[in-house]
């Protein structure tokens, strides 16, 4: 349900928020950190984002210089269908039809498009009368033996095409991307069979690695934990517990639950932080939702501060970036905070947006420093795209239009590590392109078509209020195979002075509103509207229950209808 969807009629009902809240904020420092309203403000409708991405990348009669940026490769790998390759950067010389026999594209591109899309309600199984969900069976790489789904169709092209080595979060990351698209399409003909074989290939090798997750990769083929030259990933071990828990939810087998809770725990012995790039948050949102959901007893504070944090182990200053670069506001997105004076990158800001926001659902003392995350995040994510960034802060604006107003620069760095830009003062908007293939890519592939596709992530948790600087947070749109819940919803007033928000229900609904942060029904009946007052500096989660629904409660849970609306129950009215 859509609480903004349509301009409702507003009726009389006036709720005062955040005077008498019982859920006491816990700090993120970092978050602490950031303006309470970044500047210059302005929050683009990522949805729409969305939407023009999808319809103008899967474009297979687009023109222009370096389109389309999609094409069809015929080779067959794992499965006998053709699938769609897409271009990870704009005019990426290793990639295309006449490149390494178009067997060359990445997951993280495909995957991330489809699922972005999916998540701003376009139906990717039957589109220009292709099935894009469908074809990303072939990346299951059952001809490697690995049986579990990779970055590439074939490794092995990828290697000789510049591609990557063999890097832990590479391998791990495509099966969360997997999951979060088969829990959207869960009747799609093959999507069992391969989740399970992911899951069980996930389950032996965390038995093999038996809490001990300092490596470089694994090799799921030969079953082997490795070390080479890149930087020992413990925080693996956070990928395996996500997608082992989202397997024990769809099929309630024990084995996988035992394997969530066994990675999850050697990812919490780490004695520091274990960040690498993508997969600290996903073990931090499971920490919380397991101890919410089972009554455990996670660290959830050291596994959400080491997402922020930017001190790991080996790769040094990885984690969330905060600053005003020469009057602009960077702070929220993420990267490296170190290097160059700070460079982040655009898939990873979207992507941490999805196991972080669902947080607050579990556990409501985060809404605070989740929403002040998310609002500079959101507010500085749009620089990654031309047409938001001021042409003095761009490495190529005289090129940037052949992006089409949908794909953005991969990166933002404070001071450029290209020599010939070192002037150009920060934020300077970048990619790495020209790096992956020295003197053969062009200029133009500092703008990123993987990072691009992942829009649909905030597309479908972000929208705008009635009070601009007041965001509506989607707390289910990422909440990937969670237990029956009713719409939920985060708001944060980030101001000095209290905001009064209009918060619309969906036409024929008829509601209470259930605020878990004060415990208490704050709206009933509601079939129109409710404005809430939210006092400064505070939050709501409200919850859009079934009117006159029947209340029980279970512990810390309360429900309504038998439906968890609030996992840390702090008085009973």
């Amino acid at each position: 349900m859509n609480i903004f969807y349509k301009a409702l009629v507003p009726c009389l009902l006036f709720i005062t928020l955040g005077a008498n809240a019982q859920v006491k904020q816990q700090p993120i420092p970092r978050v602490d950190q950031m303006a309470d309203v970044p500047q210059p403000f302005k929050i683009i409708d990522y949805n729409k984002l969305a939407h023009d991405f999808d319809a103008t990348v899967f474009n297979f009669n687009a023109t222009g210089t370096f389109w389309p940026l999609v094409w069809i490769d015929k080779s067959q790998k794992n499965f006998p269908q053709d699938v769609v390759g897409i271009y990870t950067a704009i005019g990426d010389v290793r990639q295309g039809p006449d490149h390494n026999k178009g067997m060359f594209h990445e997951a993280l591109a495909n995957m991330g498009a489809t699922l972005g899309a999916t998540l701003v309600g376009i139906d990717k199984t039957n589109q220009q009368n292709r099935n894009y969900v469908g074809m990303l069976k072939n990346y299951f790489n059952s001809e490697t033996g690995w049986d579990i789904m990779m970055n590439n169709t074939c490794p092995e092209v990828a290697l000789l095409g510049g591609g990557y080595g063999r890097d832990w979060w590479y391998d791990v990351y495509p099966n969360l991307l997997f999951y979060a698209i088969y829990d959207k399409y869960p009747n799609e003909p093959g999507f069992e069979a391969i989740a399970r074989k992911i899951a069980d290939k996930f389950y032996e090798a965390d038995v093999i690695l038996n809490g001990n997750y300092d490596y470089s990769y694994f090799d799921y083929g030969k079953m082997k934990p490795m070390t080479n030259n890149i930087c020992l990933q413990p925080d693996a071990a956070a990928g395996h517990a996500w997608v082992l828990y989202s397997a024990y939810k769809k099929f309630g087998d024990a084995k996988y639950l035992k394997g969530a809770l066994s990675a999850l725990k050697a990812l919490q012995s780490q004695s520091k932080n274990p960040t690498y790039e993508l997969l600290m948050p996903f073990g931090a949102e499971l920490a919380v939702r397991i101890n919410a959901e089972l009554g455990k007893d996670y660290d959830v504070n050291k596994m959400l501060h080491w997402s922020f944090d930017g001190t790991p182990i080996c790769r040094e200053g990885w984690g969330v970036l905060v600053g005003n670069w020469n009057g602009i506001d960077i702070s929220g997105i993420v990267g490296s905070t170190v290097d160059h004076g700070g460079y982040g990158f655009l898939m990873n800001t979207y992507d941490a947006a999805w196991p972080l926001v669902p947080i607050v659902r579990y556990d409501q003392s985060y809404a605070n420093a989740i929403g002040k995350w998310m609002l500079n995040a959101a507010n500085a994510s749009k620089l990654f795209y031309p047409q938001y960034m001021p042409d003095d802060h761009e490495i190529i604006p005289q090129l940037s239009d052949v992006g089409k107003g949908v794909i953005a620069y991969e990166g933002m760095i404070k001071q450029s590590n290209y020599k010939e830009h070192e002037a150009i003062k920060g934020p300077v908007a970048q990619g790495d392109g020209p790096l992956w293939v020295l003197g053969q890519n062009p200029q133009e592939s500092q703008l990123s078509v993987y990072g691009s596709g992942h829009v649909g992530i905030f597309g479908s948790i972000i929208k705008n209020t009635n009070v601009e600087g007041v965001l509506q947070l989607d707390l289910l749109a990422t909440d990937f195979f969670h237990d029956k819940a009713y719409p939920s919803y985060l708001y944060y007033n980030p101001f000095n002075e209290s905001k009064t928000v209009t918060v619309m229900v969906e036409k024929g609904d008829k509601v209470d509103v259930y605020n878990t942060i004060s415990g208490t029904f704050v709206a009933k009946n509601v079939t129109a509207s409710t404005k809430i007052k939210l006092n400064a500096k505070s939050s709501a989660i409200l919850v859009m229950v079934p009117a006159k629904g029947k209340v029980t409660y279970s512990g810390s849970k309360m429900m309504v209808n038998g439906v968890v609306v609030d996992y840390q129950i702090q008085s009973k009215k």
